[in-house]
């Protein structure tokens, strides 16, 4: 009897400890700390994630990732999303870890993934040729155009909810500003932190221009559903807000932070 109640005590031990242990590896942190590399899903996309001259990774949320992956004590790794449509299934398949790249927060977004606190100010706007912009003063003079947009972006859903279904859907907005400096568009509509960054005198796209902004939104950083390191982003986020690390990002990159009232 001693020796079966021994063994009864044992087989409870060892279903306590596979449960326990079920139980940490579902932590995401545990799982990014234990392989020692944050991977990142991003596209090139100036201000935010770019190469600089010797071909590394530079930009807001760039930066920001490395200072985050640093703070978790792991390296950073960044993914190049080929198809920004199947970012969520790149996060579930864990491809990639995080979804940081001047993403919208949208009602999509906190559906399928766990967002991050707002951080950076955006909007969707409308870039066209810089000599005709001035003839576009609202939504309802480009309704007419044909656009040019990223499959899959907030761009896209923004033009569909306006009633606009015959557009263009290009890999990325950098394509989309190549098709109204070539001609094959009239308009795209692409991020203003992007906007700012790449359009204008001076610029990469010298000859266009902003004519009409058609939202107001703000940015997330999106990890796996449930994952206990979001609310580590939260609270490293807060401790950069406070001592001024994400202000002097942002006037390096040309973003608007989202402040607390």
């Amino acid at each position: 009897m001693k020796k079966l109640f021994a063994l009864l005590i044992a087989v409870l031990l060892m279903v306590s400890m596979v449960a326990c242990g079920g139980k940490d590896s579902g932590s995401d942190l545990e799982y990014i700390q234990k392989k020692g590399k944050l991977v990142v899903g991003i596209t090139d996309y100036e201000p935010m994630d770019y190469k600089d001259e010797n071909g590394e990774w530079i930009g807001f949320d760039a930066d920001f990732a490395k200072l985050f992956a640093e703070e978790l004590g792991v390296e950073c790794e960044f993914l190049v999303l080929a198809d920004w449509g199947q970012r969520f299934n790149e996060l579930n398949s864990k491809n990639i870890d995080v979804i940081w790249n001047g993403m919208t927060i949208s009602d999509e977004v906190l559906a399928n993934c766990s967002c991050s606190d707002p951080y950076v100010v955006n909007a969707q706007v409308v870039v066209m040729k810089a000599d005709v912009a001035a003839n576009y003063a609202d939504k309802e003079s480009v309704m007419d155009l044909q656009f040019a947009v990223e499959d899959g972006s907030v761009a896209e859903d923004v033009l569909t909810k306006m009633g606009i279904t015959d557009y263009l859907k290009l890999q990325d907005m950098a394509t989309a500003l190549l098709e109204v400096t070539s001609g094959s568009a009239d308009a795209c509509v692409i991020d203003i932190t992007m906007a700012n960054a790449v359009v204008g005198e001076g610029t990469g796209f010298p000859d266009l221009a902003v004519a009409v902004a058609l939202t107001e939104e703000e940015y997330g950083v999106g990890f796996r559903q449930d994952s206990d390191v979001t609310a580590k982003l939260n609270d490293f986020m807060k401790k950069l807000m406070n001592d001024g690390t994400l202000d002097a990002l942002a006037e390096t990159y040309g973003v608007t932070l989202v402040k607390e009232n």
